[in-house]
């Protein structure tokens, strides 16, 4: 199967889960994860009518981006470091991986030097994994509340990364944990964020169970990855 084919039918897959759990299916977005696919399968994929990506790295991207044509748009959902951020910000429609208040504000201050508000997630480890990166829990609703005051910045919602495991609970458990997030921080401070982010190949079926708006799909969609493919760009 191809690119497209591929897209479709987890396309199809989404929508009968949101019909499911009584929701509307154009509430969720799948992000194209193609991180270390060469430029020329990402135009493919563009030519097929998918429109929005997913890159892990801004190097990556910088270096993939330029030689593409057509309307693609793409979300950086890797980790974003604060010395990335001038490029970041000219690169990516949405940042989904903001993890604290020294990266939100090198950010603001990218984004008000070309005269962008820059559309953000803040990024949670939900699952207490010290290989993850994300701000806990407990300290979520202090950062964007924060984040909320950089005239620059447009804080959308959450994200999240599942767990390392097979246990569909553990998994579940993960996702729920965001999206009670996601409400309690509206509720405290009045806010109406609403973009869950979260679940990828082995998990979206669950995250759209539990609420995900946009899930992040790599191999299920561009196949394995090659990891060569990038130092070839």
């Amino acid at each position: 199967m191809g690119i497209k084919d591929n897209f479709d039918r987890i396309r199809s897959e989404a929508d009968g889960i949101c019909r499911a759990y009584g929701r509307d299916p154009v509430s969720l977005r799948i992000i194209a994860v193609s991180k270390t696919h060469p430029a020329e399968t990402v135009q493919e994929a563009i030519e097929s009518g998918i429109l929005l990506f997913g890159e892990n790295k801004v190097q990556e991207a910088q270096k993939k981006i330029p030689l593409l044509t057509g309307s693609p748009v793409f979300h950086l959902v890797g980790h974003l470091q604060s010395n990335k951020a001038r490029q970041a910000v000219a690169l990516f429609d949405l940042i989904h991986s903001i993890d604290r208040l020294t990266t939100a504000a090198a950010v603001n201050d990218e984004a008000a030097r070309i005269g962008k508000v820059q559309k953000v997630l803040v990024q949670v480890n939900t699952s207490y994994e010290s290989s993850k990166n994300g701000v806990s829990p407990d300290e979520a609703a202090t950062l964007v509340h924060q984040m909320s005051d950089l005239k620059n910045i447009d804080v959308r919602g959450l994200m999240t990364i599942g767990p390392f495991t097979d246990n569909i609970d553990t998994i579940r458990k993960s996702f729920r944990l965001l999206k009670n997030l996601l409400d309690d921080i509206n509720s405290s401070y009045g806010m109406t964020i609403n973009e869950l982010s979260m679940g990828m190949t082995s998990d979206y079926h669950v995250a759209i169970e539990e609420g995900a708006t946009m899930i992040r799909i790599g191999t299920a969609i561009f196949g394995q990855r090659d990891y060569d493919a990038t130092n070839r760009q």
